[in-house]
């Protein structure tokens, strides 16, 4: 750049001297000697008549200046037209900066040196402008990430029941809503987890995105703005989870106390009750009890609660009292395992006889029930040979073999009384349905004697079952199936 202004200055101090009169009139190149004496007498005279200062300017631009114009020779000293005045200063002082004028190479390489550095300007500038565009455009994305935090964070705040927002953490345990529910919880949880991942992406994009070098001076204070601002979003939530972890907590352990309370309450009202059923009478056994099904249909039933072992011989005995008119008598009971719906059945449908199922293997049973009185109902069962027994009322009326030999029953059934289960515990047919009443059902993993089922029946030798025996906790009414007290020694002998 300074060889480019020296060029200039020297370009303006090599222009001529401004033209004289002499250099007007022709023939001028012709007198330049006559002009040169002239010129010499002149400024000696001048130099006599002037006074000091113009004598001081004459030195200045030294003997090749004049104060006026010099005289041609032949022309008269005072002209109809005098000339005008010559200006005081007839040329330009000028002091060049550089050694010499720089020559016309010297000068193509200084213009092409400025317009490389033109344009590295303008590449710069350019650059500038597009990293100030980038840069507007992710503070806009930061922003906007801003905003969806926030949003987030209300969502959250307006998904809380007011009790977290305003006191705390609740001591109230009866108030269960949904939304102190663990997957409410779980799902606040996921939504932590996930915006602390964004924010810690968020954050290890930052520096990559602000170019300090760049950027203005007040751009370093977006970062530390948005960084505080992720920080109180994250306090915020850590704090949500925290007060919905401790309300969890203290909802548990109190529902639990209060759990305990109750069950106690309710164990001591069932005592209370008992003590006034049970305190103006006779002693009564806890197994005084029938089930009474009213009418055919598919949801009547009883359902036994205690599960049964493998068994490999069994006995069950039963008071049965139908109500079917004739129409057959349906299931009195029936035995499911997974599998297996027909592990053992008793059955009579329509006209025809009583049946003994035992995995799906079945066995006409001499039995009789229609007379719509009391019958005392007892069937054994050994797996050795399939044996199998049937007594009514005491007395033996059958007895066979081969009746699913070698079959072991299988555990962990569901025992209905009064429904044929064609699935585990279901599928109820209305037309297989037991009507009438049941009672003292006991089940033993033996083959009781003939002398033991006759004491049974003739309220001589009661006996309960060490399987299953018939206990009031033991057997659940379902669908309008009702429990009813009943001695089946005294109401049979009523009915």
């Amino acid at each position: 750049m300074l060889a480019f202004l020296g060029a200039v200055i020297c370009i303006i101090a090599s222009v001529p001297l401004a033209a004289s009169p002499a250099r007007a009139l022709p023939g001028g190149a012709d007198n330049a000697s006559a002009a040169s004496a002239s010129a010499a007498a002149a400024a000696a005279a001048a130099a006599a008549a002037s006074p000091g200062p113009q004598r001081s300017l004459s030195a200045l631009h030294g003997a090749g200046g004049s104060a006026g114009p010099p005289a041609l020779p032949g022309v008269p000293a005072a002209s109809a037209h005098p000339l005008p005045p010559a200006p005081l200063f007839s040329r330009f002082l000028c002091t060049p900066l550089a050694a010499a004028c720089p020559s016309g190479t010297e000068q193509g390489d200084a213009a092409a040196g400025e317009r490389e550095e033109l344009l590295l300007l303008q590449s710069t500038a350019e650059q500038l402008r597009q990293t100030a565009l980038q840069q507007e455009a992710r503070i806009r994305a930061d922003q906007d990430t801003i905003r969806e935090l926030t949003g987030k964070l209300g969502r959250c705040e307006s998904g809380l029941p007011r009790g977290l927002q305003d006191a705390g953490p609740r001591r109230d345990a009866m108030a269960d809503g949904p939304w102190d529910s663990p997957a409410l919880i779980l799902e606040l949880e996921d939504a932590v987890r996930a915006l602390r991942d964004r924010l810690d992406r968020i954050e290890q994009e930052l520096p990559a995105r602000v170019n300090f070098s760049a950027a203005p001076a007040p751009a370093p204070a977006v970062p530390t703005a948005l960084h505080s601002k992720m920080d109180e979003l994250e306090g915020q939530l850590l704090a949500k989870v925290l007060t919905l972890e401790k309300e969890r907590m203290a909802l548990s352990h109190s529902s639990h106390r209060q759990r305990q309370e109750v069950e106690k309450e309710l164990d001591a009202l069932q005592d209370r009750v008992a003590e006034l059923e049970h305190g103006s009478s006779a002693y009564s056994p806890p197994d005084a009890f029938k089930i009474n099904i009213p009418i055919r249909n598919n949801y009547m039933y009883a359902r036994v609660r205690k599960a049964l072992p493998e068994l490999y011989a069994f006995t069950v005995c039963v008071w049965l009292r139908s109500r079917s008119g004739g129409n057959g008598q349906g299931t009195p009971f029936s035995y499911s395992v997974p599998g297996q719906a027909n592990e053992i059945v008793l059955l009579e449908a329509g006209h025809e006889p009583m049946e003994l199922l035992i995995n799906d293997k079945v066995a006409q049973l001499p039995l009789s029930l229609k007379d719509n009185g009391w019958h005392h109902i007892c069937i054994s069962w050994t797996t050795r040979d399939g044996l199998w027994s049937a007594y009514q009322d005491g007395e033996l009326q059958g007895s066979g073999e081969n009746l699913a030999a070698w079959h072991p029953i299988k555990p962990h059934g569901i025992l209905i009384l009064g429904q044929e289960q064609d699935a585990l515990g279901g599928r109820f047919d209305a037309t297989q349905a037991f009507v009438g009443d049941i009672a003292q059902f006991n089940l033993w993993d033996h083959a009781l004697t003939p002398a033991q089922v006759l004491g049974i029946a003739n309220c001589t030798g009661p006996l309960l079952g060490n399987v299953l025996p018939w206990e009031d906790k033991l057997v659940e009414a379902f669908g309008g199936a009702k429990k009813a007290t009943f001695d089946v020694c005294k109401g049979r002998a009523k009915a």
